[in-house]
């Protein structure tokens, strides 16, 4: 019996590789006996006998390319099983270059008995030169009688197979939800820190210049009985400007406060302050009332008054730098609070879930996409912690919010909900999209089932949360009209009962 220990040594010697050619028959065979011992190195056909390794070897159809040879295209049938002796075959999706499949020497791939593959997924082609034996699938029955075990081993195959595209899909769709996660966390703490920054590289130059001002205004050398009633209106001033901070920012109109800065800027011209430009944008930020610069004019006078002024704007520029700073950097804070308590970083796998609590860190991944959306909380505040692994959880109110605002095209109403109830808690989540055409309602828990665009989902989401509540001992269901779309999650509270 002939054995081989070089199957490179093997290979019909071909002509210079063209780019893009076809896998063909060779141009003189290769005696049988050499592609028996090629069928030997494949592991899925160890234990075969000489007369079945011969039957491979006989009824297959030989085929050999060089470098870059296309072995099948995509969207063409499949209609052959494949026994790689020598080379490579990596197989790629139209417009992607990552290889979806790769196909290596001493291998069985392609269509397989039992398998429902219809068409080639990617573009099949050889990376160096390649040798393969094909059997047609109108020789499966025979092949199957003739060579009892292949059945069973290509069943392990196709069971092989099945696990590996599915790991890598899952891990594409994990990759995806991290690759959105860290543009939603990215995008939020952009904002803040260029606040931050922004008003920190402004903040040196205002000291100075407030630094400038406090000692021409020391220099006036005013009277003991002014000064202690500039000091005495400063006191007066900020009591008066303290409901400043308990103003809501959303709640200021910029077209009124355009306005305060223009009737500012008339009362300095009024007063011969110079530069009032410079000015008036500080003061308008504050609720600095006209009778108290109308008190401050008449206590220090027409000849001290700019420099006072000046002294009051620069002090509050300075104060707001510093406050623009300090939110900044709690704003940061609660940001990567939210995203520990989100990936339950440095806690155990099981945690006592506070289901509203868990649905807001949720909600702050989202932040950049609620900006038009009308967000209600409805939460239980009655409702037990439910046990369960609170960082699969986020991953199902993820799925879930994300579904909802896709829908909506970021425009529109989410409803969250949870309630109690026995020993199972309920969390709804609602969105006033357009809603789910009825035929397809009962495919979308299916894995790789999307009817997203191309490129935007791998249909992965729903089937993650079905397996994660399945997991958790619960059963996730779907109602939807248009106008009107609720996923219900039911858990059981009773960690004994999710276990």
């Amino acid at each position: 019996m002939a054995t081989v220990d070089n199957y490179e040594s093997l290979l019909p010697t071909l002509p210079t590789p063209v780019v893009d050619q076809m896998v063909g028959p060779p141009a003189h065979p290769t005696p049988i006996a050499e592609i028996v011992a090629g069928l030997r190195s494949i592991a899925a056909l160890d234990g075969l006998t000489e007369e079945e390794y011969t039957w491979i070897a006989t009824k297959g159809t030989e085929r050999v390319g060089g470098d870059r040879s296309i072995v099948f295209r995509e969207g063409e049938p499949a209609c052959n099983m494949n026994f790689i002796l020598s080379g490579e075959v990596q197989v790629r999706r139209r417009h992607t270059s990552a290889a979806l499949f790769i196909g290596r020497a001493a291998s069985m791939t392609g269509k397989l008995p039992f398998s429902r593959m219809k068409t080639y997924g990617g573009e099949g082609y050889s990376v160096g030169s390649v040798w393969a034996i094909d059997i047609n699938e109108s020789l499966f029955p025979d092949m199957l009688a003739a060579i009892p075990s292949m059945g069973q081993r290509c069943v392990s195959a196709l069971l092989d197979r099945v696990r590996e595209v599915t790991r890598m899909e899952q891990q594409s769709e994990k990759l995806n939800a991290l690759g959105k996660l860290a543009a939603n966390l990215s995008h939020e703490l952009n904002n803040p820190a260029s606040a931050a920054q922004r008003s920190a590289a402004s903040l040196f130059g205002e000291l100075r210049e407030y630094g400038d001002q406090k000692y021409r205004m020391g220099r006036l050398c005013l009277p003991d009985e002014t000064t202690e009633k500039y000091r005495e209106w400063i006191k007066n001033a900020r009591a008066r400007m303290s409901a400043y901070s308990n103003i809501p920012k959303a709640s200021q109109n910029p077209l009124a406060s355009a306005d305060r800065e223009e009737m500012l800027v008339q009362w300095l011209n009024a007063h011969n302050v110079p530069n009032p430009w410079t000015i008036a944008p500080s003061l308008s930020e504050t609720t600095l009332a006209f009778d108290l610069l109308d008190d401050l004019a008449e206590i220090v006078g027409p000849e001290v008054l700019p420099i006072a002024v000046a002294t009051v704007a620069s002090s509050l520029r300075v104060e707001r730098m510093a406050e623009t700073v300090v939110d900044s950097t709690v704003r940061i804070f609660d940001l990567i609070s939210a995203i520990k308590d989100y990936s339950y970083m440095d806690q155990a796998p099981i945690q006592d879930v506070d289901l509203a609590q868990s649905l807001e860190n949720t909600l702050v991944m989202f932040n950049s996409r609620l900006r038009n959306i009308k967000v209600e909380l409805d939460f239980d505040p009655n409702l037990e912690p439910v046990s369960a692994y609170g960082s699969e959880l986020n991953q199902v109110w993820t799925a879930l919010i994300e579904n909802a605002l896709d829908s909506m095209n970021d425009r529109g109403t989410l409803r969250l909900l949870t309630r109690g109830g026995g020993q199972m808690a309920l969390v709804e989540v609602w969105d006033s999209g357009p809603g789910m055409d009825p035929e397809i309602r009962s495919r979308i828990f299916e894995p790789f089932f999307t009817t997203k665009a191309p490129g935007r989902g791998l249909g992965l989401g729903l089937d993650t949360v079905q397996r994660i509540v399945n997991k958790h001992s619960g059963f996730v269901t779907v109602e939807s009209k248009p106008g009107a779309t609720c996923f219900q999650v039911r858990l059981p509270i009773d960690r004994l009962q999710a276990y």
